[in-house]
């Protein structure tokens, strides 16, 4: 079997290459392999599911700007029942007095993007939203349009849905193995004793890429790495809490008539997962998270875990930034890697970017030579300081 376009890894990232292929014109044959087609284990689905305007580098302001764009015109590009139950709620971001140049550079970047971002002190952020507490609190950014949270599965769906019509080979797989002769990739081999000749090979693999960038032998700093989410109910509902970071790091917002929350992983030992690993961590919770939460939130004091998941997504060790783009010497290879937490949100513009290249010779909606892989090779990080 021979195609065009072999694309590894069917989750949003894929499926957005595949749907933007066909969209710039794109006639040839495409492969769409992805080996768990429940999305049980998925980044995409165990993701909180937001979206934000709030990142230190232009380059992720617009590509979530691209996706902003494509919520705003959801029905009339998939359709009149199309729904991802976007909820424009903003985030806020906190910063303590340490915190506070990198808030203010943060600032600058995304007004200089047009984004709609308010920088308000202690005071003006306890007056905005009564039931804070600011102490430790110098100021917080919070976006009032543009940014909120919604259905990961939904969202997926639409693009999986649309791709029926689109000619696109969908194979439930695992790639055990990708041929590379000289310069080039040449063929794709699947556990399930297929071989697939490949004229592109195109890795959105998530959490799993680093190793598919090694089946090709190429390097990828980039591994999967243990998040936990916690659902919790609390007496008080607050229809205006937007997603809400604390400067440890710690967030929550409401969903519906309870509150997600996570974020407690320590930075000292946050390695590399084991893949086969979703079990919560339960004491994080109680730990670690409820005492912040107690502190930022007074009426938080009293609330009642009732279920929580665990996920895996793909944390580029060198920026905690994209790798997109073809490989410098193996240029039908290309990378749609590495998102560090933020792929959900700008897989279609990065699906749209790498449709661009591929069908035009180059970027025009959004340039991303910036995240190319030239950096990895040369140890030059492009670092992105507003990971969450």
């Amino acid at each position: 079997m021979r195609y065009d376009i072999v694309i590894i890894g069917g989750a949003i990232v894929g499926s957005s290459i595949a749907y933007y292929l066909r969209e710039e014109g794109f006639s040839g044959s495409i492969a769409l392999i992805e080996r768990d087609p429940q999305f049980a284990h998925a980044a995409t689905t165990l993701s909180c599911a937001s979206i934000r305007q709030q990142f230190s580098i232009p380059q992720n302001i617009r590509l979530s700007q691209f996706t902003m764009k494509l919520f705003r015109r959801l029905k009339e590009t998939f359709g009149t029942d199309a729904d991802i139950g976007f909820r424009e709620g903003g985030f806020l971001i906190l910063a303590s007095e340490n915190g506070l140049p990198i808030l203010n550079a943060n600032h600058e970047a995304q007004v200089a993007e047009g984004a709609d971002i308010l920088l308000e002190d202690a005071d003006q952020l306890t007056r905005r939203f009564p039931w804070l507490s600011a102490e430790g609190i110098t100021a917080g950014a919070y976006g009032r349009s543009g940014e909120g949270w919604f259905d990961a599965h939904a969202m997926l769906m639409l693009f999986r849905k649309a791709l029926r019509g689109k000619n696109v080979d969908f194979m439930t797989a695992s790639v055990i193995g990708i041929e590379r002769q000289g310069d080039r990739v040449t063929s794709v081999s699947l556990d399930n004793g297929e071989t697939l000749e490949a004229g592109t090979v195109i890795n959105a693999a998530g959490p799993n890429a680093g190793k598919v960038a090694a089946f090709a032998q190429l390097a990828l700093p980039v591994e999967p790495r243990k998040r936990n989410v916690f659902v919790f109910e609390a007496r008080e509902k607050y229809a205006d809490m937007p997603l809400l970071v604390d400067p440890s790091g710690i967030y929550v917002r409401p969903e519906g008539s309870v509150y997600l929350t996570g974020g407690a992983e320590p930075e000292e030992g946050d390695g590399p997962a084991d893949p086969q690993d979703f079990e919560v961590d339960w004491p994080l919770f109680e730990e670690v998270i409820w005492p912040v939460l107690a502190t930022r939130i007074p009426a938080f004091e009293a609330i009642k875990p009732t279920r929580a998941w665990a996920g895996h997504y793909d944390y580029n060790t060198l920026d905690q930034n994209a790798v997109i783009g073809p490989h410098p010497k193996v240029k039908n290879f290309l990378f749609a890697n590495g998102f560090s937490g933020h792929g959900l949100q700008q897989a279609p513009a990065v699906g749209k970017a790498l449709a661009e290249l591929l069908v035009h010779g180059g970027y025009r909606t959004v340039d991303c030579s910036a995240f190319g892989y030239i950096r990895v090779a040369e140890g030059r990080a492009f670092r992105e300081l507003n990971v969450i």
